[in-house]
């Protein structure tokens, strides 16, 4: 059985307490994060057969998120009920798209909110439905900084007992996104916040350690949650599948911003995949770049704006998971308790910031040469693979990774390439529906008045 601990299990120090203890899946799932404030954890990483990879070749989607979700889950969920889970979860196409040579495109676009972001929030809301039984409405808290709220608040509309508030900074969504968050209505209900996506992001995880909300069974969709994680390994998995010769090495490049996206890959490797080198590509929000060149960490606060939005985090939650993995020690605040095993980490993850001006050019050029349709997050994860290659002079098998769909920044791609990008089914209701934010100081006390009031969503 795979238990999880805390990444925090290490810290010392007056006043803390580590958890030091291992939970199940379940718990790690519904609690969100560890009481001392630390990430969960797998402690044993399931493997992979190439057998079993080469298997999914030509396979659905579904097929290789219940071969990955049965190796963490079997002893929790029975075979049969995990393959109705994940067929109902993955019921749309996930195009790879070839661009030149070995070089290709996994669209992670495709989803019912246009976001890589649904692959993780579709399953997850049903594996906490499946989990959660009695024991009063559960309140799942989630800080988006662009794609996450609405993939989450649409994969949790409708789940009887459960009610989704959705904090985002203001003003730095764009229009597509703030609608798709103002409006989903039901159970979930928008917070719109006066700062940065860090400060959203710290008024979550405050609110899972303070004593006098503990009644309120508080959990988190955000990418603190092991049960976000897990499923973003699985799209490696398969798409690695479709592509490769069965052994054969590749490089993966995932545009990074909270990191959970990037250690989905990590845990795919650790699994078995033959992923070559991860390329972590940031935006100018270049704390992890830098750290892997100097080996200091510094987060960058407050967080830089750049038209990858979703991206603009300046002290990735997911960094614990990526110094826990490596052998050191983060804490929440940006503290080093113990530093990681850098020359590992350097061997295997490359590591770049990439400007707007970078961004919009690669945009141009991808269009240009193989009338390939980019958007920002999705060309800083081009940009790091070409600056990869052509650093490292690799050319093996690649796989770049689109996370959100071009649609939900037509004024950008309009401006630069002079055409209007398809919308998706999902967005095509947008200018139909209606709904409000409630406005929300970044001030964490009136948060958790707000939470204690007892106001539900409608």
């Amino acid at each position: 059985m795979i238990r999880y601990y805390s990444t925090n299990r290490h810290r010392t120090g007056p006043g803390l307490k580590p958890f030091t203890g291992r939970v199940g899946f379940r718990e790690a799932l519904l609690m969100g994060q560890a009481p001392d404030g630390g990430l969960f954890m797998p402690d044993r990483i399931p493997r992979l057969a190439p057998e079993e990879i080469s298997s999914l070749k030509g396979e659905p989607y579904w097929r290789a998120a219940w071969l990955v979700g049965r190796l963490y889950w079997e002893d929790s969920i029975p075979a049969g009920d995990l393959e109705r889970i994940v067929r109902e979860a993955y019921d749309f196409e996930v195009p790879i798209e070839p661009v030149d040579g070995r070089r290709h495109i996994l669209r992670l676009d495709r989803g019912p909110t246009a976001s890589f972001k649904d692959f993780a929030a579709r399953l997850m809301s049903r594996l906490m439905s499946y989990f959660h039984s009695g024991g009063g409405r559960l309140k799942v808290l989630v800080a988006t900084s662009g794609d996450t709220g609405s993939a989450i608040g649409e994969a949790f509309k409708g789940v009887a007992g459960v009610e989704v508030y959705i904090l985002y900074p203001e003003g730095e969504v764009s229009p597509r996104q703030k609608r798709q968050l103002d409006t989903i209505g039901g159970n979930v209900r928008a917070l719109v916040v006066k700062g940065k996506f860090d400060d959203c992001q710290n008024l979550v995880k405050r609110a899972f350690l303070d004593p006098d909300l503990a009644r309120l069974n508080l959990t988190s969709a955000n990418s603190i949650n092991i049960g976000r994680v897990l499923p973003q390994s699985v799209y490696y998995v398969w798409s690695y599948a479709q592509l490769a010769e069965k052994g054969e090495e590749a490089v993966i490049s995932v545009p990074s911003g909270n990191f959970g996206n990037a250690f989905g890959c990590e845990l795919a490797r650790r699994m078995g995949l033959p992923v070559r080198r991860l390329v972590m590509a940031t935006n100018a929000n270049d704390e992890f770049p830098d750290f892997l060149r100097t080996g200091v960490y510094r987060k960058v606060e407050p967080s830089r704006k750049c038209i990858s939005n979703a991206m603009n985090v300046g002290h990735p939650s997911n960094l614990a998971r990526f110094f826990d993995i490596y052998g050191g020690s983060l804490d929440r605040t940006g503290e080093v308790i113990r530093p990681p095993d850098l020359d590992r980490m350097r061997k295997r993850i490359f590591s770049l910031a990439v400007s707007d001006a970078e961004t919009r050019q690669t945009i141009v050029e991808v269009y240009r040469r193989h009338r390939v349709i980019l958007e920002p997050h999705g060309a800083v994860g081009w940009k790091g693979l070409e600056e990869y290659r052509k650093r490292e002079g690799d050319d093996c098998l690649a796989i770049s990774v689109e996370t959100a769909h071009p649609a939900k920044f037509p004024e950008e791609i309009e401006s630069l390439l002079g055409v209007h990008p398809p919308v998706p089914p999902g967005l095509r209701d947008l200018d139909r529906r209606k709904g409000e934010p409630i406005p929300l100081s970044g001030d964490y006390a009136s948060f958790r008045d707000f939470l204690l009031s007892g106001d539900p969503p409608a």
